[in-house]
């Protein structure tokens, strides 16, 4: 299961620790779902899951400022009772003392950030479902080709790393090079990103290791990159039949998701860098409403009607 520490969220948050002497680097965070426990500090406990990051906005702080002392330690004391990975304090709202001490007590870090509410709970939501989805790494280079992600899959050596480099050439960016990892962050999106070791970094079989950043400059490469398209290559065989028309779409699947797919053989001559660029501008066009294989279809069908008509 995929964790996320929080001395990483704090680091890329710029979360203000409000108790540094309760020990952090332990602590993981196991989902992306987060909670404002606002019923909780009302004394509702029901279905209340713990191990959700709980985010403190402006209604729950004036909630508490306005209890007594009394209601305060008996409601903190229900709250923190249960083993919460941390609770960070929105707007710049500093909690009392006594939830303070509390917290310190019962080793429960407590942060604050500057942003709003839902500022934060909107980025660290969306951070979160990123670093905590289903991961999986595959064979095959991501290109970002006029904005969608073409995944080029093949056996080694069949050319894929060589087609990556003509399009970074083109102007096109490199996610990854050998190495993908896909992430499942919704039922409709796979994000794709480069292993830290190998991030930037294209092998080319004869020369070796190059550094694509440092080559054509921080515009040819990208982060992360949503997967849209898949270009498998494979070895012209004469024996095989080839689609030609595209009528129906072929799909592969990844953690479940579909994704278009194109075969694609390889046979000497062939600019694989203009069949990807045409592959990812036809789906684009596919996207916006325009299928030209299924307008060639229907000229030909006129075609026919047409001729029937002669006769």
């Amino acid at each position: 299961m995929a964790t996320v520490g929080l001395n990483v969220i704090i680091e890329k948050f710029k979360l203000e620790n409000l108790t540094p002497q309760v020990d952090t680097s332990h602590i993981k965070i196991t989902q992306p779902d987060i909670n404002r426990p606002a019923l909780q500090i009302a004394g509702y406990f029901e279905h209340f899951d713990a191990t959700r990051l709980q985010i403190i906005g402006f209604v729950e702080y004036t909630y508490m400022e306005n209890l007594s002392t009394k209601k305060k330690r008996e409601s903190y004391e229900q709250l923190l009772a249960y083993d919460i990975p941390a609770i960070v304090f929105c707007r710049e709202l500093v909690p009392d003392e006594i939830f303070l001490e509390m917290a310190v007590a019962r080793s429960i870090p407590v942060l604050m950030t500057k942003k709003s509410t839902s500022d934060f709970m909107a980025e660290i939501i969306r951070w979160l479902n990123v670093k905590l989805a289903p991961c999986i790494v595959v064979h095959g280079v991501l290109v970002d080709v006029y904005g969608e992600g073409v995944l080029i899959t093949g056996e080694s050596g069949i050319g894929k790393s060589e087609a990556a480099l003509e399009l970074i050439k083109r102007g096109h960016r490199l996610v990854s090079d050998d190495a993908v990892e896909i992430r499942k962050v919704s039922d409709d999106t796979l994000i794709g990103s480069a292993p830290d070791v190998t991030k930037h970094f294209i092998e080319l079989r004869g020369i070796g290791i190059v550094d694509v950043k440092t080559l054509f400059g921080v515009s040819s490469v990208k982060d992360t990159q949503s997967i849209d398209l898949v270009i498998k290559l494979e070895e012209w065989s004469k024996d095989k039949e080839y689609d030609r028309l595209g009528l129906d779409e072929q799909y592969t699947e990844y953690l479940g998701n579909k994704v278009v797919c194109h075969n694609i053989p390889i046979r000497p001559g062939r600019n694989l860098a203009i069949i990807c660029e045409s592959a990812a501008v036809n789906y684009r066009q596919k996207k916006m409403g325009y299928n030209a294989a299924q307008e060639f279809y229907k000229r030909i069908q006129e075609n026919f009607a047409k001729k029937r008509e002669e006769e």
